[in-house]
């Protein structure tokens, strides 16, 4: 059957506006998707979705203006850590800036008390790679937002990893996406485990502090960094697949006490580094 003259246009028209509305849906999903560079980031989907991540446009106001006295105080916390370049404390920092597996999962060994892998650990060790993902997304809000120069720029100076230099150069530094990822994962870690909780939460704050020692991060950047990885946290307390993850992930921990344990020789060598600050 031919349809009408009067038909075809208002089909036409039809078709015009939902294409328009398409149009205007793709540009809203295009800036509800942040330019994310690091690409420790994106190693796996991580559990919440993008609209589910805490705000940290909300969370976080700006980051220390020029002249201000929070930025003094960063000033002042990188110069106390200049002491500690090429010591056990800085090549610590320098296993830290590594978010890529397993040395993420190593970083948190010695103070899980139990090896973190694939093999006797399997459900931890991806649990791991997926919050970091929901970690270092969160932060992207107002990375993107203010681009806040890094203090190796600004100081025209070296990192402790030289070979991330060009990513970190155009990645915003407020608020820290490894200190996020760090603060979290000992959160999560903390009641997964919860015997040795003091400890996972100390070598989570100090993983932070790697990032100022580094040379990479102002010290707002890394407090900006634990707001935003404790409040991921308590968000992933509401998602259904990461309680069943923490379920199983408690299991596995428990029967690894009694298996592979993380040598003591490492152990005693990240806690001397630790307690020479």
């Amino acid at each position: 059957m031919s349809m009408t003259g009067t038909a075809v246009r208002a089909a036409h028209v039809s078709l015009l506006a939902l294409l328009a509305l398409c149009g205007q849906a793709l540009a809203q999903a295009g800036e509800a998707q942040p330019k994310v560079t690091d690409p420790h980031f994106k190693i796996a989907p991580g559990y919440l979705k993008r609209s589910d991540l805490p705000d940290s446009l909300v969370l976080l106001g700006a980051p220390p203006a020029a002249d201000s006295a929070a930025l003094a105080r960063d000033e002042e916390a990188r110069k106390t850590t200049i002491p500690l370049r090429n010591t056990a404390r800085w090549k610590l920092a320098i296993t830290d800036a590594d978010l890529a597996f397993p040395q993420a999962a190593d970083n948190f060994s010695c103070a899980m008390g139990v090896r973190i892998d694939g093999q006797q650990t399997p459900r931890l060790y991806a649990m791991m790679q997926k919050m970091l993902s929901d970690f270092g997304l969160s932060t992207y809000g107002v990375k993107n937002k203010y681009n806040r120069v890094r203090p190796f720029v600004v100081h025209n100076e070296a990192t402790c990893r030289a070979d991330q230099e060009a990513i970190l150069r155009n990645d915003g530094s407020y608020p820290s996406g490894h200190t996020a990822a760090g603060w979290g994962w000992a959160l999560v870690f903390a009641q997964i485990n919860p015997e040795r909780a003091d400890a996972l939460f100390k070598r989570g704050i100090e993983f932070g502090q790697s990032r100022v020692i580094c040379d990479a991060h102002w010290q707002s950047d890394v407090d900006a960094g634990r707001i935003m990885g404790a409040a991921t946290v308590a968000r992933l307390q509401t998602d259904p697949t990461f309680l069943a993850d923490l379920k199983a992930a408690k299991v596995e921990v428990k029967a690894a006490k009694a298996k592979r344990l993380p040598s003591t020789a490492e152990c005693a060598a990240e806690a001397a580094a630790l307690s020479a600050q």
